[in-house]
């Protein structure tokens, strides 16, 4: 597994960032602004928060190597894959205050991220697809994070832009390299050009990024090939 693309990217850095802001918003949301509709179709921000907790399960479950005690509860609660455990995981928390929830994950995330930093980026991390490096699992949660402070619309500087999207765009090639997704990627300057049997686009970090996550806009020229074939993040 060739991480050199990584060199230079602290993860675990980078998902304190994400948590923090994600936090940040969260305490300026009150009332209605918790039931607008987010980029994540048919989620509020209230669902993104929920889901964000109802990970925490399996993110504790996997630093306490009891994966069999978590996947007890999938079978009790007849959850067969990864999306029904999400939708599990919003739908238990929606009759919740909200309140309630931003502080439950506010506490397991924070134990989260301790406890990852703690173990280092080159320990192996039980998960329910096999043993895998804490630090690359740290990406993933930060690439999550990020998505979805999106999705809500928090805020992002003006002079993190460009770092963040070099980052995200980093380990979306990263990914694609891991999952061996045939996508033939060729630096260009700005951005990179993507090609698969012979169509082939120019993205810019951001577009690379949003489109590893499945968040292009709908309208993007992006060929539907290609838009189907980099999702590899979500």
């Amino acid at each position: 597994m060739d991480t050199s693309i990584l060199d230079g990217l602290n993860p675990f850095d980078i998902l304190d960032t994400e948590a923090a802001r994600l936090d940040a918003y969260f305490t300026l949301l009150n009332g209605a602004d918790w039931d607008r509709p987010t980029r994540d179709e048919g989620w509020s921000r209230r669902d993104v928060v929920a889901h964000l907790a109802g990970s925490e399960l399996y993110n504790h479950a996997c630093l306490n190597d009891d994966l069999d005690n978590f996947n007890g509860i999938m079978r009790r609660e007849r959850i067969d894959d990864v999306e029904a455990f999400t939708e599990w995981s919003v739908a238990t928390r929606r009759g919740l205050p909200v309140d309630e929830v931003v502080a439950e994950w506010r506490q397991k995330n924070g134990e989260t991220r301790r406890r990852m930093r703690a173990l280092g980026p080159d320990a192996m991390l039980p998960t329910v697809v096999g043993p895998y490096p804490v630090g690359l699992q740290t990406f993933h949660f930060a690439v999550e994070y990020a998505t979805h402070a999106d999705d809500i619309d928090a805020p992002v500087r003006p002079e993190e832009q460009a770092g963040r999207a070099a980052w995200r765009a980093r380990f979306g090639l990263f990914t694609l390299d891991e999952a061996d997704v045939p996508v033939d990627v060729e630096d260009k300057p700005g951005g990179y050009r993507v090609s698969l049997d012979g169509a082939s686009a120019d993205l810019s970090p951001e577009e690379f990024a949003e489109a590893t996550v499945r968040r292009l806009p709908p309208g993007h020229p992006l060929p539907e090939p290609l838009r189907r074939a980099m999702v590899v993040l979500v």
